[in-house]
């Protein structure tokens, strides 16, 4: 079975009819106005499907005001949108530093942000996300001061994320992955799966084994949006 992107469309449960009825009876009436504003706006961007679930979102949403997350990191942000939902739920005062190579996709969502009023929070970084990490760890007090990291990036680079990460994750931070189950892809034959999905899912196959092993974080794999995996840094 070849992956296609309406399978990605309908999320990982495959039922159109069930997912809409998550959607609209417990995600869409609590998704906040500017958000709403944001996904509606992504549905005419071309690249507007990459954006994070809004299921994923309601769920990152709780794990933020559960962590009263006030300093925090975005690699990856597209257009926004969870970057936005970041902003809508830490303090007036937090910070988001938020990495893209595409000022232009940012900039695209960027009239939403404003109106919400969270965008003096954000310090957006031009840049690929390896170089700006890197001159994070330059700083010394930078190390273990983030409460909150969010991965929506280069699948072939997550291990490499995950390391710098951990030296900027607070002891009990958390750092979420999105796209851990890659439409399905991990559990399909590789023949079937083409193009760039390629390369990306068995980096995905081999990332999610490598945090199952991995001692330093206590993880969550949940078959949310296009998948999310949390993990808690517990050393």
């Amino acid at each position: 079975m070849k992956i296609t992107m309406s399978m990605v469309e309908k999320g990982l449960l495959h039922s159109e009819k069930l997912y809409q009825y998550v959607l609209e009876t417990s995600v869409y009436p609590r998704e906040p106005e500017p958000l709403k504003e944001l996904r509606a706006m992504n549905a005419d961007h071309p690249s507007g499907l990459m954006a994070t679930a809004p299921d994923a979102a309601q769920l990152i949403s709780m794990l933020l005001n559960l962590l009263n997350a006030k300093r925090t990191i975005e690699i990856g942000v597209l257009t926004g949108y969870s970057l936005l939902l970041t902003a809508l739920n830490i303090p007036d005062d937090g910070k988001i530093i938020a990495i893209d190579r595409d000022r232009e996709a940012y900039e695209y969502g960027l009239p939403v942000i404003k109106r919400a009023g969270v965008d003096h929070k954000i310090t957006f970084v031009e840049s690929d996300a390896l170089t700006a990490l890197d001159h994070l760890l330059e700083d010394s007090s930078n190390m273990e001061s983030v409460d909150y990291a969010f991965v929506d990036a280069d699948k072939v680079s997550y291990k490499e994320y995950h390391e710098k990460l951990l030296q900027l994750i607070k002891v009990g931070g958390i750092i979420v992955y999105d796209n851990t189950l890659l439409g399905g892809s991990v559990v399909m034959p590789e023949e079937s799966v083409t193009g760039w999905m390629k390369p990306a899912r068995q980096s995905t196959i081999e990332f999610n084994a490598f945090l199952a092993s991995d001692d330093r974080v206590h993880i969550s794999h949940v078959p949310v949006g296009d998948g999310i995996t949390i993990c808690k840094r517990l050393k």
